[in-house]
Formats: structure tokens, C-alpha cells, sequence
């Protein structure tokens, strides 16, 4: 690490806590991870707590000219989330909302997830527009920053066309609320040559006739190719140039701090139905005459989508005839439509219906209200990318791009699309999309481990580029951000006037490129094949990983160690440098590293499988890992099983003594002595709070038998019936008293098992790698019970 990496961390040191200054090397590896196919591994992270804190870090960034790149739930897929310089996170102290207006407004923090915005809106019947397929897992820093969007919001209700506000930190460290009057006014004083500069960009741009009709056709599609320079023909105010500049800038121009959307109604009243045509042609005519009424999202799943799903358990019989039939040419609609009430819904279905009705269909499930029937349409829709995922070779990685084509010239578009598949090998490749705004993606498995697949892979790209961008006139990025892997097409889709100017936009921003560099404007040609990211195996129960992060907001140890996708991306490394022998000291760093940030923190509840698109369950991988231990440690865990109501008891007593201490010493001394202990026992001991429960109280036995009441067997797992309440809880009944007493007013006869201080699932040595063991419980169980 040079001098100028040195001063920045003693002058970050001054002012951040240095647990929150990473410079680890297992931790900037795992860290640095994004769902793009590029790789790059940062020097510094940093996890920042408050705007205060970005204020300075950008500052001393700016003043030493180091790089620095924003992160937010590193979901993005053009590789502009990654960097060899310094990275910044964010804590969970960027969570904050404000719903504004009766909910026609919101205010939010870049570090809240999509769908928490949403749920926060919930209440008013309204919603945020972006609808990302990553909402369950982006953050809106994210959303806004790529301009993402998805199903429903087109290009009508996405950040740029909802925004009503934002804070920004410049590069120079300068804060500007637009929404603040007296912010604006300060930034117009301080900051005057920049709006001039953007006007004068703004005034040039109207009068160059053929580059303001090319972003109005541009624009008129879905793009994120490029810098949201629709924002120079469509707004005369400088302050709105520069914030809707902001939506789509990927952190090359500024730090997003917060962001207040203009929110739309989420309807409740809303039908799905399936429709499959006999050719891509019919099917996109179908399309068309659709994108002439309200419907609010047409999903196109071509032939190889319907093939893909057609052996996945509740999907509709035909789709798996077509493919028995032979059938090579049908494609579908996935189609859903809103309403206000019930009338206005069932007169929209019945306006589709009629237009679906002058095209030949060969089956269709038509429209329905029935939730379950609904969500087990759009499950086909969902399940597309993961059956492609799922079935590709160890080692490669499944790529989606997207693009948009004007939507008059979809089905052609569609073919040659196609037709490039064939010519470059991808005979697995996918497409699907928002065929209402002309976006497709597709989905196709590309290895980069010789310089033959680079190459396959940067052929394909070339072509796919001038069918779109030049044939076309189309959108290279549609959703996903320009990032590294469009950045060296942007002239090549907006011609050398659309490229100087998106670099005046950057210069005036960013004169010395501090901002995220090389993520949109990018001087190398070949940047969208340099860093890409290797998949080399590891383990069968991980190989199928995509790096996606969906997995990442269900993890309990998310905020403690790594996440699932970060356990899967540095045991990936480790079995590497196992493999190759490249570099014996990293090797051993990780290693030593990972026994405590990838096993030893791992709760292993699965909960990572529930988000996984391809169904990977890293617990599974950690408790397999788990499972090398020495004999004297098998020997333990069978005595504490044979044993288990005197551990149990055991467990009670230090819950006791812990308990005792902390009524005689206080709160504030037993912390500090505490403290001391685990100091002293070099970290072994648990760290005690002043929430550590107390004793739960001995289960009394069930009341009177009844032979009348229901009958229900209760089996308290072993935490519940060994650890009660914290010392001054306003209900100090354990949980157990409180379940019993519940099923009882209930009308039930609590039923418990014989000797159940003895009893245990199985699941705590299970989870720890002890299998034996946990199969003699869990057997014992199972007896009892």
C-alpha cells in the first residue's frame, strides 16, 4: 500500500472506529464481492456510519486523489459496484424513512431495501415506482443510482420520472439538499460555475437537432446506456439537470445520502393469465397491440424459457406437451392487469381478452384473480433464470444482459438475436422480458478460463452490440447499468457527440476522476474483458452459486462476519489456491481467517436457501466443513448427548451465577468486569450484556387430564426451556408458561414429553458438524415423542 494509502487510513483513523476500517485480506476479497462477472479487489473498506463520516472520507479522497466507489447491496451486474482502491459500505444506521403527504411521498435512506419501502407504504395503497426483480435485496442507493426498474414501472414510473428530491455529496466534500431552499441557494453561491456549465451543456444539446432527437427516441425506450442525459432537453432549472443526472450516474458524479420519491398507487385489485402463440412473430404482434391499452405488464418467455421450466413441479401441463411435441417456435405472454375496483378490472380484462382473441393461441390459462393461480404464472416467470443457472457447467457463470429494441421491431429483433445465439455456441441461451418496453434479457453460461472463451465471449458482445445499438437503434443497457461492461459501446450507441458530451458531464463533476473510475466513461476499449471474475469449483453444494447476493438479507450473521455469498466467494478462493499452489501465504491467511468468519459464525438455519434463486443452502456447506473434527471432540459431543439433562442443567446454573452477579454488582460493574474476563481468557469467554436471560423456571406439569379438550403435544426446544427472561423484563414468565398458557385458553390439553430435560432435536450438534450425534438425539426424539 503506497504513502498516499497510508495517509488516507491515519487520517480515517482520527475519525472512523478502525473495526469499521477493513484492510484485512480475506475480508476485502469477500468484501469487494458484487453480482457482476468482474472482480476486483479493493485495498480499503470502510462501513460507514453517518453522512459525517462520507463527508470526510470523500473529502480526504478528493484531497489525495485516491479512488473511491459507493456500495450499496452489491446486487448490480455491469461490474459497477467494485474497485481496487476504496470501497464504502454502508451500516444499518442508513435505514431511516419519513412518509410524507399521506404516503404520496418518502423519504429514504440509500441503505432501506426496495421492498421495505414498499412495505412501509403499504398502509397508504401506494408504493415506490421502481420494481426491480431484486427488490427483496437492492437498496435504494442502489435503485437510484442505476436507475433500476423492472415489470410494471416501464420507463414512466422509474427514479428519474418519480423523483422529487435528493441530498448529494459532492466530490469536494460539498452537501446540497434540492428539496432545501436555502441548501440550493448555497450551492448556486459556491458552486455557480458548475450550474452554469450544465446550462450551457443543456442549451448546446436543444440546439444540436440530431443528438436531441436521438435521446428522445432513446429515452422512449428503456436506457441506462450512459449518463441520464434526457435531463438536459427536458428540464431548463440547472438544480433539476443535476439531480436527475444523479439517477443512473452509478457514483461516478456523487454520493446519493437520500432520496425522496413521488410514490404511485399500488393496486389491489389485479389478474394474471398465460398465453402462448404458435410463433416469436405472432407473439410480438400481440405485444404491440397490447402496448396500445393500460395492462400493466407483458412478460415474453421465448421457447427455450418454456423448455427451461417445463419439468419444474406446478407448472401447467402444456408447457411440457410443447416440448414433447417437438414444438420449437411457440413463445408466451405472461400478462397482468390493474384496476382501481372490481368493475374497472373486469373491463380491462375483457378489453385484453378481445384484442388476445384476434391472435392464434395454442393454450393459455386466462386472466384470473386467484392469488395462488397468479403466483403460480409469475413462478414461470421467476423460475426461467434459475433452471439456466442451475444446470451449467462447474466453472462458468450465467450471465444476463438486457437490451431494449424498439418495440415495432421486436420479433425480427428477437430472431436475429437468436440466431447469434447459434452462431457463438450459447445453444442454452434464454430470452425473456418487459416486452412492453421492447427490454429483453437473456441468459447464457459463459466460462472465462482461456483465452478462446474471452474471446467467444468479446465476438458475441461485438455482434450483439451492432444488432442492437447500430441495426436497431436499440438500448445496449436497458436496467442494468452501463457499469465496466457497456462503458466501452457508449459511443458506439450514441455516437461521438452523445460520448462528449456524457465526458463534459463527467469532467464538470469529477475533474480528476475520483469517482468510481473506469464505470461509465472509459478510455479502454477493452474493459468489458479485463478483471472478469472466476468460478472455479469448490464444493458441489456451492458450485451452482452466482455470487446474485439475494441470500445476503436473510442471514443472521450478515452484520457480524459474512454473508452466504461471501462464505461461498472465499471458500471458492481458498479451494483455488489449494489447487493451483499460487501463493502459500494468502492461502494460509484465508484459511486461518475462515474458521472463524466462515464456520465458526455460521448460524446454518438455511434461511439463505429460502432466497437463493438456484436453491444453495451454505449451511449445508458449512456443517459439512464442520464435520472434520479430532476424536477427543466426537468423544465430547456423544458424552454431552448420552448426558444431555446435566448439561442442561449445567447451562442453568451458569445463567444463575451470571444472574447472581449481576443483582449484586450492578449493571455498569459487572459489564466491566466482565469485560476484563473475556480479555484476559483471550476472547473465549462469551461477551455478557445486561440482556443475558436469567434462568427460565422448572415446567410444571400439564393440569388436570381432560378427555374432552384436543389434545396437543408441546416440545419447548432446549434454549426456551433453559433460558427465562433478562433481569427486569415487565413479563418475567418464560416462554414455555406463556406458549402452555396460550393452548390452553385455546381449549387444548398440553400434552409434554416423558423426560424432556434429556431431549433435543439433534439440531445444535447438527449445525456444528457433529452428524452422529445428532442423529441419536433426533432419533431419541422421535421415540418420545
Amino acid at each position: 500500500m503506497d504513502a498516499s494509502y497510508q495517509e488516507l487510513l491515519e487520517s480515517l483513523n482520527q475519525h472512523i472506529e478502525s473495526t469499521r476500517i477493513i484492510t484485512d485480506p480475506t475480508l476485502t476479497f469477500a468484501y469487494g464481492t458484487d453480482a457482476s462477472f468482474y472482480r476486483l479487489i479493493p485495498k480499503i473498506v470502510l462501513q460507514l456510519d453517518s453522512l459525517d463520516e462520507v463527508i470526510f472520507t470523500v473529502k480526504q479522497c478528493y484531497r489525495l486523489h485516491i479512488p473511491v466507489t459507493f456500495r450499496a447491496a452489491g446486487t448490480s451486474l455491469s461490474g459497477q459496484a467494485i474497485s481496487d482502491s476504496v470501497l464504502i459500505t454502508l451500516t444499518t444506521n442508513w435505514r431511516h424513512h419519513k412518509i410524507l403527504n399521506n404516503g404520496e411521498q418518502i423519504w429514504l435512506q440509500p441503505g432501506i431495501i426496495g421492498a421495505d419501502a414498499n412495505r412501509y407504504l403499504l398502509p397508504y395503497g401506494r408504493k415506490i415506482g421502481p420494481d426491480p426483480a431484486s427488490i427483496n435485496t437492492c437498496k435504494i442507493g442502489g435503485i437510484a443510482a442505476n436507475n433500476a426498474s423492472g415489470m410494471c414501472c416501464g420507463t414512466a414510473q422509474n427514479s428519474y420520472q418519480t423523483l422529487a428530491g435528493m441530498t448529494i455529496v459532492f466530490v469536494d466534500g460539498t452537501l446540497l439538499n434540492t428539496l432545501d431552499k436555502h441548501s440550493v441557494e448555497a450551492f448556486k453561491q459556491s458552486h455557480n460555475d458548475l450550474l452554469l456549465e450544465l446550462k450551457q451543456l443543456a442549451t448546446s444539446c436543444k440546439e444540436n437537432r440530431s443528438l436531441s432527437d436521438k435521446i428522445r427516441h432513446k429515452y422512449r425506450l428503456k436506457n441506462t446506456t450512459g449518463y441520464s442525459i434526457n435531463s438536459l432537453i427536458d428540464f431548463d432549472d440547472p438544480i433539476e439537470i443535476l439531480q436527475h443526472l444523479m439517477i443512473g450516474s452509478e457514483g461516478t458524479l456523487g454520493f446519493i445520502a437520500d432520496i425522496t420519491y413521488n410514490t404511485v398507487i399500488d393496486h389491489q385489485f389485479k389478474a394474471s393469465g398465460l398465453y402462448v402463440f404458435d410463433n416469436i412473430e405472432s407473439t410480438c404482434l400481440a405485444v404491440s397491440e397490447l402496448a396500445k391499452t393500460s395492462v400493466a405488464a407483458v412478460e415474453l418467455l421465448d421457447n427455450r424459457s418454456l423448455a427451461s421450466v417445463s419439468d419444474q413441479p406446478g407448472m401447467p401441463e402444456f408447457i411440457a406437451k410443447l416440448q414433447a411435441d417437438g414444438n420449437t417456435e411457440a413463445a408466451a405472454l405472461l400478462i397482468e392487469v390493474h384496476g382501481l375496483h372490481h368493475e374497472d378490472l373486469n373491463e380491462q380484462i375483457a378489453a385484453l381478452t378481445q384484442i388476445i382473441a384476434s391472435f392464434k393461441t395454442i393454450a393459455q390459462i386466462e386472466f384470473s384473480q386467484d392469488k395462488a393461480l397468479c403466483d403460480q404464472l409469475w413462478a414461470i416467470r421467476k423460475g426461467v433464470f434459475p433452471a439456466v443457472g442451475a444446470v451449467r457447467e462447474v466453472g462458468t457463470t450465467a450471465i444476463i444482459e438486457d437490451v431494449a429494441f424498439p418495440i415495432e421491431k421486436l420479433a425480427p429483433a428477437v430472431r436475429q438475436l437468436q440466431q447469434l445465439f447459434t452462431q457463438f455456441g450459447y445453444h442454452e441461451a434464454i430470452i425473456y422480458g418487459h416486452a412492453l418496453a421492447g427490454n429483453l434479457h437473456f441468459v447464457f453460461n459463459q466460462a472465462f478460463d482461456s483465452e478462446a472463451e474471452i474471446q467467444r465471449y468479446a465476438d458475441f458482445m461485438e455482434a450483439v452490440a451492432q444488432l442492437v445499438a447500430v441495426e436497431y437503434q436499440g438500448s445496449l443497457k436497458a436496467e442494468h447499468g452501463t457499469g465496466r461492461n457497456m462503458a466501452p459501446y457508449i459511443e458506439l450507441e450514441w455516437g461521438s457527440d452523445g460520448l462528449q458530451l456524457m465526458q463534459s458531464i463527467k469532467r464538470i463533476f469529477d475533474t480528476h476522476g475520483v469517482l468510481n473510475p473506469g464505470v461509465i466513461i472509459n478510455s479502454d476499449h477493452q474493459s468489458h474483458i479485463r478483471h472478469l471474475k472466476q468460478m472455479p469449483a469448490a464444493d458441489e453444494l456451492i458450485d451452482r452459486c452466482i455470487e446474485c447476493g439475494f441470500c445476503e438479507p436473510a442471514c443472521p450473521s450478515r452484520n457480524l462476519s459474512l454473508t452466504p455469498r461471501q462464505r461461498n466467494v472465499v471458500y471458492r478462493e481458498i479451494c483455488r489456491l489449494r489447487k493451483t499452489n499460487e501463493s502459500p501465504e494468502r492461502l494460509h491467511q484465508m484459511e486461518q481467517a475462515y474458521q472463524y468468519l466462515g464456520l465458526d459464525t455460521c448460524a446454518a438455519t438455511g434461511l439463505c436457501a429460502d432466497r437463493c434463486p438456484v436453491g444453495i443452502n451454505t449451511g449445508d456447506l458449512v456443517r459439512k466443513l464442520r464435520q472434520n473434527h479430532s476424536e477427543k471432540a466426537k468423544s465430547i459431543a456423544k458424552w454431552t448427548g448420552e448426558h444431555f439433562a446435566a448439561v442442561t442443567r449445567g447451562a442453568k446454573l451458569g445463567l444463575a451465577a451470571a444472574d447472581g452477579l449481576h443483582k449484586v454488582l450492578g449493571t455498569k460493574n459487572m459489564s466491566s468486569m466482565m469485560q476484563r474476563v473475556r480479555t484476559l481468557s483471550g476472547q473465549r469467554m462469551p461477551l455478557w450484556t445486561s440482556h443475558m436471560p436469567m434462568p427460565a423456571h422448572k415446567m410444571l406439569p400439564p393440569t388436570i387430564f381432560s378427555i374432552e379438550k384436543e389434545k396437543v403435544v408441546y416440545f419447548p426446544s432446549c434454549s426456551t426451556r433453559n433460558m427465562g427472561t433478562e433481569r427486569g423484563a415487565s413479563d418475567e414468565r418464560s416462554l414455555m408458561d406463556i406458549t402452555v398458557s396460550l393452548l390452553e385458553k385455546a381449549g387444548f390439553q398440553v400434552i409434554l414429553p416423558d423426560e424432556l430435560n434429556n431431549l433435543c432435536c439433534g439440531m445444535p450438534y447438527k449445525s456444528k458438524g457433529y452428524v452422529d450425534t445428532a442423529k441419536d438425539k433426533a432419533y431419541q426424539l422421535e421415540q418420545a415423542l
